[in-house]
């Protein structure tokens, strides 16, 4: 059997388009919470998406940011009466197509190539999540830091003269969500980061000026684009 070309994201974006309307959502806005039924699964036309979850501390932690031309489906495929197992809130205004999950199913049961591309998509999903729990039980707070930074580069990249700006508004908090440390020691690091010469923070935007050191630090195994994102 010959695997696809054609990423699961296109073909839905292919087969639903035609008859499903564009949502237009603010950002700030909580598409799920972790535990509600599951009623849809969307395709992310425009904007950012963040998923994560809440301790039962209150505290929020960031699992994944997700950019355009990105799929959200955030439950157990096929099984009777399944939930949610993370919220989705948008950064940014986004663009989405909401299908059912009925829908969603049923279209992957009985397209072949759809099948076959959805594999693709989950085994990649897969090594996203193992790279970066290596990341962060090798390399600690600071070296998680710096993984999430270079990750971020790689998905919200704009060159510019200063460096590699990553084109994402990000407070020090929601960058401790990521890291799953705490604002005071991410915020630390970033200081060091700075009186080094390696980073800038303007306009809630980082630019990497050496990510040449960062990767020196996490002893970076340049992981091809598709599976070293925050996505």
């Amino acid at each position: 059997m010959q695997t696809t070309s054609i990423s699961i994201y296109t073909l839905m974006v292919q087969f639903f388009q035609k008859n499903e309307p564009v949502q237009k959502v603010k950002a700030g806005t909580v598409l799920f919470h972790e535990k509600d039924p599951v009623e849809y699964i969307y395709l992310n036309l425009k904007g950012s998406i963040a998923l994560g979850r809440v301790h039962l501390r209150g505290k929020e932690f960031i699992l994944k940011v997700l950019n355009d031309k990105e799929l959200i489906v955030e439950y157990q495929l096929f099984k009777p009466n399944p939930q949610y197992q993370f919220f989705a809130k948008t950064l940014s205004d986004c663009e989405l197509l909401a299908i059912k999950k009925e829908q969603f199913e049923e279209f992957i049961l009985t397209d072949p190539e759809a099948m076959i591309a959805l594999v693709e998509w989950l085994s990649t999903c897969y090594l996203k999540s193992q790279m970066k729990c290596q990341d962060l039980i090798m390399n600690g707070k600071k070296g998680g830091l710096y993984s999430i930074l270079i990750r971020l580069s790689k998905t919200y990249r704009v060159k510019t003269e200063k460096g590699i700006l990553i084109d994402l508004p990000l407070t020090h908090q929601e960058l401790a969500n990521l890291t799953y440390g705490t604002r005071e020691v991410i915020q630390r690091a970033l200081k060091e980061l700075r009186e080094k010469d390696i980073i800038l923070y303007e306009n809630q935007k980082f630019t990497i000026k050496n990510l040449a050191y960062l990767k020196t630090e996490v002893d970076c195994q340049n992981c091809p684009s598709e599976i070293c994102g925050i996505n």
